[in-house]
């Protein structure tokens, strides 16, 4: 897994930019992909995914220790779905 510092030195030296240029411009791109799926839109990346929300409905889960039922709130997630062209780069001997 890669830290978000080593984001920002792998995106700054393939950009030939600055680090402080990389984490501004991956700042706002995190920052443009919360803002439109929380206004229940979708941000694709052709090649790569897209970025969407689901909602999850409210349910009754269990306490893995007592076993007691404990409720559990509904909530929105954040979903990615990736592109069969990114599937394929990951699965090359897949047809």
């Amino acid at each position: 897994m890669a830290t978000k510092a080593e984001m920002i030195d792998a995106v700054a030296d393939a950009a030939d930019v600055s680090k402080a240029d990389a984490e501004r411009t991956l700042g706002a791109f995190f920052d443009h992909v919360i803002a439109t799926t929380k206004a229940g839109g979708k941000v694709a990346w052709p090649g790569f995914g897209s970025f969407s929300t689901t909602e999850r409905s409210a349910r009754v889960g269990r306490n893995p220790q007592t076993g007691a039922p404990v409720n559990i709130a509904a909530s929105t997630a954040m979903k990615f779905t990736s592109s069969s062209t990114l599937k394929a780069a990951l699965n090359p001997n897949r047809k």
